[in-house]
């Protein structure tokens, strides 16, 4: 059909009933080559009403047949990795738009068959003849544990409905390979009807755990450990005091010096202690520097977060990952007109301030202290091979000070997540709470792993807008901790040898 009346004509017929673009229709239908293609597919999975408004038309070059359509059993619990599919343009009726469906869209789509239509000369269909096979697409098979994954996600839920919040992330991952096990993001939304919601106001199409970009909080003091360590700044025997807070003179007005709180007063500690109480005085001057004591400074604080992969897209394969952002003196003067000063430093020493980390970023730095120093690169689709993006497992004496201290916090009864001493396996932790919002929000996050020992397991726990900082974060990571040992590693133990 090639006569522009003819085409006019039903592209005004076809916009009206199923509401595409006119101009993609009409130069699909005038570029198409009829001779080699017997048909084009203007689109597909229309509903019942719109089918018979196109029969009404009696047309004979109008075609209604039956098609496969994508259905996703798990809607809600699954969408952020699965994603969905959708039209792009009267050519392309079926592709990939979000998460898997759109990372593997060329190998899921397969190709399509050629049916050819023989008519006569009124145009009415005589004969039809099929010149080439459809080619069904790869099967993929992901790393996601779809157990976990669905308690992960209606604990999460749960929790957040228990705060009157909405918005939160869950991520498991396999810290020996980087096999991503779990990935909630919430809200969340229902993949077989995406429609309703494109214009929701709380962005649940948003994947906020590689696309969302957050102040860590204390979260970041692992890394903080590592690279004063590291630097020589602190030893582990060294114990700073904290009596809840610092003060720095204030040349303009010596009356009012500048004040940095602790969340509390903890006396003397060393790397093990600062980390199991997350003792904000203890990580302000090992990274700024106070008296006597010396601290990296900006400058060495930018070196090791992009050493360790920070301000850098982690690779993983889904679409739309986020790169966060590192804060410098340079970009701020010039953004703000502001000198960095030493409040700054500190600041981001804590993981507040500027500093900006996706939770696919934070996951896998913690599930290399997990692990012993390597960071694999996250991945979705089993049995790619653990990719190693840095290797820093010869730091033995620093990584044994971190994990140790991330154990004393759960172990400890002064510990941030000592609530997770009940889990019957050894569990390693870190608490965080981030203010956001000038300071009239708080973020709440939990990173760590299990079995402490040999980890076969890390998670993140973030809750957007919590209530009381990390303590709501803290008994959902524990419930997903206990589920997975009773489903995953008590079940492993009791499975029978086989002879």
């Amino acid at each position: 059909m090639k006569n522009p009346g003819q085409v006019d004509s039903l592209v005004a017929a076809l916009e009206e009933i199923l509401a595409i673009d006119p101009a993609d229709l009409k130069e699909a239908i005038l570029s198409a080559n009829l001779e080699r293609n017997g048909s084009i597919a203007v689109a597909r999975g229309i509903a019942a009403a719109q089918v018979i408004r196109i029969k009404d038309l009696n047309l004979s070059y109008l075609h209604v047949a039956d098609d496969y359509v994508r259905v996703y059993p798990d809607g809600p619990a699954m969408s952020h990795i699965l994603g969905y599919v959708g039209a792009t343009d009267a050519k392309n009726p079926l592709a990939g738009k979000t998460g898997l469906e759109l990372q593997y869209d060329g190998q899921l789509r397969g190709a399509d068959g050629t049916l050819v239509v023989y008519r006569d000369a009124t145009g009415q269909p005589i004969d039809t003849k099929v010149s080439e096979l459809p080619k069904v697409g790869a099967r993929l098979v992901t790393a996601i544990d779809a157990d976990l994954q669905r308690y992960f996600h209606g604990r999460l839920r749960q929790g957040l409905a228990v705060l009157g919040r909405e918005a939160g992330v869950g991520l498991a991952m396999d810290p020996r390979n980087g096999e991503v096990l779990a990935m909630v993001s919430l809200p969340s939304f229902d993949n077989n009807k995406v429609s309703k919601y494109l214009k929701a106001s709380n962005q649940p199409l948003f994947n906020r755990a590689v696309s969302g970009s957050y102040t860590p909080g204390s979260t970041i003091k692992p890394l903080m450990g590592l690279a004063a360590l590291r630097e020589g700044v602190i030893d582990p025997l060294k114990q700073i005091l904290s009596v809840g807070y610092i003060e720095l003179p204030n040349p303009y007005d010596p009356e009012k010096p500048s004040r940095f709180l602790d969340w509390r007063p903890q006396g003397w500690v060393d790397i093990r202690s600062a980390l199991a109480r997350s003792s904000n005085v203890y990580f302000y001057e090992v990274g700024g520097g106070f008296e006597d004591q010396d601290g990296l400074g900006i400058g060495k604080l930018r070196e090791y977060w992009q050493y360790f992969q920070l301000g850098s897209k982690t690779g993983i394969d889904l679409p739309g990952e986020n790169s966060g952002f590192l804060p410098e003196p340079e970009e701020k003067e010039a953004r703000t007109g502001q000198i960095w000063r030493i409040g700054d430093t500190y600041n981001v020493s804590i993981g507040q301030g500027d500093l900006m980390l996706t939770p696919i970023q934070l996951m896998s730095f913690i599930s290399s202290v997990a692990n012993g120093g390597r960071i694999y690169r996250p991945h979705l689709l089993l049995g790619l091979p653990g990719e190693v993006m840095l290797d820093y497992s010869g730091w033995e004496s620093e990584l044994k000070e971190v994990q140790e201290g991330m154990k004393d916090a759960v172990t400890e009864s002064y510990g941030t997540a000592h609530m997770l001493a009940s889990l019957p396996f050894s569990a390693a932790g870190k608490t965080g709470s981030s203010q956001v919002a000038n300071n009239t929000r708080t973020n709440a996050f939990f990173v760590g792993y299990a079995p402490a020992e040999e980890p076969e397991i890390a998670i993140l726990v973030l809750i957007e807008n919590a209530r009381e900082g990390s303590l709501n974060a803290i008994p959902i990571a524990k419930d997903v901790l206990n589920w997975y040992y009773e489903n995953r590693i008590a079940n492993d133990k009791n499975e029978p040898v086989q002879p």
